[in-house]
């Protein structure tokens, strides 16, 4: 494995556990996943990719990486591939916007790092609770709200109004149309 915690396959990158950079596994390769083994285990199952040059990155694999050494996220070949969900994309920018490029790029793999280790659906529940309602985006806040396990309110609280259905009738009624 290579020291990005990535590994090539038929021309194609995939990410791997960081903890597994700079150590040999193989693979086995079938016509819809690949199977890495790694100590003579399976550790991993991905999804194969069809042609060549695509990425497949998890961001559970290097998170701890990257939070270890932040200022590699701002030019991670792989970026883009770090946002699960438009809510965290939505939080990143954000983050950036108020707290600058190092500080928000910080704040934002701490929230990652948060979805990986808690629960990434609890996250992006948090973040879009803020998000709708225009509060302050921090690791700290969005750490409270999935720690208290509290359930943000629904999506859209939508209400509709009764229909009088007898104005249906009134379409039934027989008319001859005027010639």
């Amino acid at each position: 494995m290579g020291r990005f915690s990535t590994i090539r396959v038929l021309k194609n990158s995939y990410s791997l556990h960081s903890r597994l950079m700079g150590q040999k596994v193989k693979t086995r390769i079938y016509a819809e996943h690949i199977d890495v083994w790694y100590a003579q285990r399976r550790i991993e199952v991905l999804p194969r990719l069809r042609g060549e040059n695509g990425h497949y990155i998890n961001y559970r694999h290097v998170i701890d990486w990257l939070v270890r050494k932040p200022g590699a996220f701002e030019n991670y070949r792989y970026k883009e591939d770090l946002f699960p969900t438009s809510q965290f994309r939505t939080a990143y920018d954000l983050l950036r916007s108020e707290y600058g490029s190092k500080k928000g790029n910080k704040q934002y793999l701490k929230i990652l790092e948060l979805a990986a280790k808690e629960s990434q659906t609890a996250v992006n529940e948090s973040l879009r609770f803020l998000i709708h309602h225009g509060k302050e985006i921090h690791f700290e806040i969005v750490e409270v709200m999935v720690t208290s396990r509290l359930q943000p309110p629904p999506i859209t609280d939508i209400e509709v109004d009764q229909v009088d259905l007898r104005i249906y009738d009134q379409l039934l009624e027989h008319q001859e149309a005027p010639v």
